[in-house]
């Protein structure tokens, strides 16, 4: 896979160079293109930002600047890569990337989201500052490529840059042999599957007592189907104490009548899932 991120601050995606994300870049896994958004400027200040139209606080950023940086990227030109620096993947592609935007206004940035991002073949994310970019910028990208605006939350953030970060190494977990073992993804909490309208249980470790607390033991018998049930119990019990608007109005046919017991010993009302057979 390759990514490209368009940025005013390159240095927040040092991180990408760390743990499994550096891992993967070194296997050649996974190409990342870091780029200075201000090498697309052409005045003395080189300005990105500008009032907004109709008044108002804040600041908006310019489209022209992003649609010469995504026009230069997604072209293969190298001069502004050069310029500022970035690493432009030096990856000869015929294929058209998809544009990701980060904005509190998008859609919610789900693991199926992440699921489905893992197959294309090339990313491109824009790091908008400010109020946001100008509207027309993503208007004009989508008459070139498919266009998304997503957001991780329903909170605003200083910059779309945390947010990439986020996304990325939601997305590039997922590639085949960035993880060491690739069963921990189909195991992550929300993970495509019968369990995946659940949050993953308590984890343990050794030592199997630590300061007087005990691994359960049904984790150290050996018993593989008992340690799939608690499991499955626990990630039931945990979703409906942390994330209950996961299970509400949830199709019967993912629950077996072991899951209803432990629902209805957490309390979970039966009229709140689809129980009918």
């Amino acid at each position: 896979m390759r990514i490209d991120i368009i940025t005013i601050f390159r240095d927040y995606f040092a991180p990408l160079d760390l743990s499994l994300m550096g891992k993967a870049q070194q296997r050649e896994l996974l190409t990342i293109g870091v780029h200075d958004l201000r090498s697309w400027t052409h005045d003395r200040h080189n300005t990105v930002d500008d009032t907004p139209s109709g008044g108002g606080p804040g600041m908006v950023m310019l489209p022209e600047p992003w649609n010469e940086a995504l026009t230069s990227v997604t072209s293969g030109a190298s001069s502004a890569d050069e310029a500022s620096g970035a690493d432009a993947g030096g990856v000869p592609t015929a294929e058209v990337p998809r544009l990701i935007v980060p904005t509190p206004s998008g859609a919610v940035f789900t693991q199926r989201d992440a699921e489905r991002l893992a197959r294309e073949p090339w990313l491109v994310f824009a790091c908008g500052r400010y109020e946001g970019i100008d509207a027309r910028f993503a208007e004009e990208a989508a008459t070139r490529m498919p266009v998304e605006e997503l957001s991780i939350g329903d909170y605003v953030l200083a910059g779309g840059e945390v947010a990439t970060l986020v996304m990325i190494e939601a997305i590039a977990r997922l590639l085949p042999g960035v993880l060491g073992n690739s069963e921990s993804a189909v195991q992550d909490s929300f993970a495509e599957g019968a369990m995946s309208h659940l949050v993953e249980g308590p984890v343990y470790t050794k030592p199997p007592v630590w300061r007087g607390r005990e691994v359960p033991p049904v984790l150290l018998s050996g018993h593989h189907g008992a340690i799939d049930r608690w499991r499955r119990d626990e990630a039931l019990r945990k979703t409906v104490r942390n994330r209950p608007e996961l299970l509400r109005g949830h199709a019967s046919e993912d629950l077996d009548a072991r899951d209803r017991e432990v629902l209805a010993e957490e309390g979970w009302p039966s009229s709140s899932v689809d129980m009918a057979d």
